[in-house]
């Protein structure tokens, strides 16, 4: 039914380490919801985050913990709830049982544990290590896209799928054969028709995991907004802006990078060129967001650009 969603297999992910089973129960809209599964006598720590609007909410589903708050011992049993934001100091606990928790969370807690965000993240560092021109390409994409969503002022649930969509925008051209990858010179139709699919393939493995929302991020990085992009030709508005960040990273981290068929651009000719697409391919409030980052960093100088 549109608009319900159903689990039967009892978790999205799951992760282990020694004493703690943490499972991810759904995620979305700025929330992970997971079950943490910990065994008797383990500490349990809340630690003061560096976001003082994040907020965690933990219910005791079975079990009993015990922690000392402000010099007073406190216990808590099955049914008990605790919550935390802004903390100013760790609080420890300890599990006086084996304990089951709910859990949820305004911060991307999971999505830095999990393995299938780590699998995917390692399809992207073999697509590099394919061509050594790309190497550590995607890792310079994403940090010049959250810096230019920041300056955008996109808000941090969005920001944080921008980066790991960044990370993983090229895993696609993992089906791409090397020799296309590298090629020198100019790509005939059908290798050009083969690299036009990377988008989509790169979604599609995404689409089988618990972090679908970043897949159409990925599938849309190649879209212009005058409709002259792939693989649907979508135009302005019916762009993500997460996918028009990254179609201009992507673009000036290629410029200035060598490649098999030419050398490096300056920053200077790169950022120039993109600002003369901007209304025609870019987003011009992405050009001047990114114009900004990259004179912050010293890549260009106030007036290189203009």
């Amino acid at each position: 039914m549109k608009g319900l969603d159903i689990l039967k297999n009892g978790y999205l992910e799951k992760v282990n380490n020694d004493s703690t089973t943490l499972s991810l129960l759904g995620r979305g809209n700025s929330l992970e919801i997971m079950k943490q599964e910990i065994q008797k006598d383990r500490l349990f720590i809340l630690f003061p985050g560096e976001d003082a609007d994040v907020e965690e909410f933990y219910y005791i589903i079975e079990g009993e913990i015990e922690g000392e708050i402000d010099g007073e011992k406190i216990k808590l049993y099955t049914n008990d709830f605790f919550s935390a934001k802004n903390l100013e100091t760790t609080v420890d606990f300890y599990t006086k049982s084996d304990v089951v928790l709910l859990s949820i969370s305004t911060a991307p807690v999971f999505q830095e544990l999990s393995e299938e965000i780590k699998e995917l993240k390692k399809i992207g560092e073999a697509v590099e290590q394919k061509d050594r021109y790309t190497f550590n390409h995607s890792s310079r994409v994403a940090h010049y896209a959250v810096k230019t969503a920041t300056k955008m002022k996109l808000p941090k649930q969005r920001i944080q799928n921008l980066y790991s969509a960044a990370f993983l925008h090229d895993i696609g051209k993992i089906n791409i054969p090397e020799e296309v990858l590298k090629k020198p010179g100019k790509l005939t139709d059908y290798e050009f028709e083969l690299i036009k699919k990377h988008p989509g393939d790169g979604a599609a493995m995404i689409r089988e995991t618990p972090y679908a929302e970043l897949a159409d991020i990925v599938e849309q990085h190649h879209e212009r907004i005058n409709g002259r992009g792939y693989p649907f030709g979508l135009v302005d508005q019916e762009i993500l802006m997460e996918a028009k960040i990254i179609g201009v990273c992507d673009t000036f981290d290629a410029m200035t990078e060598d490649r098999a068929y030419r050398k490096a651009f300056t920053a200077e000719f790169a950022m120039a060129e993109i600002k003369q697409l901007a209304g025609i391919q870019y987003d011009p409030k992405v050009v001047e967001a990114f114009e900004q980052v990259i004179k912050e960093e010293g890549k260009i100088t106030e007036n290189s650009s203009d």
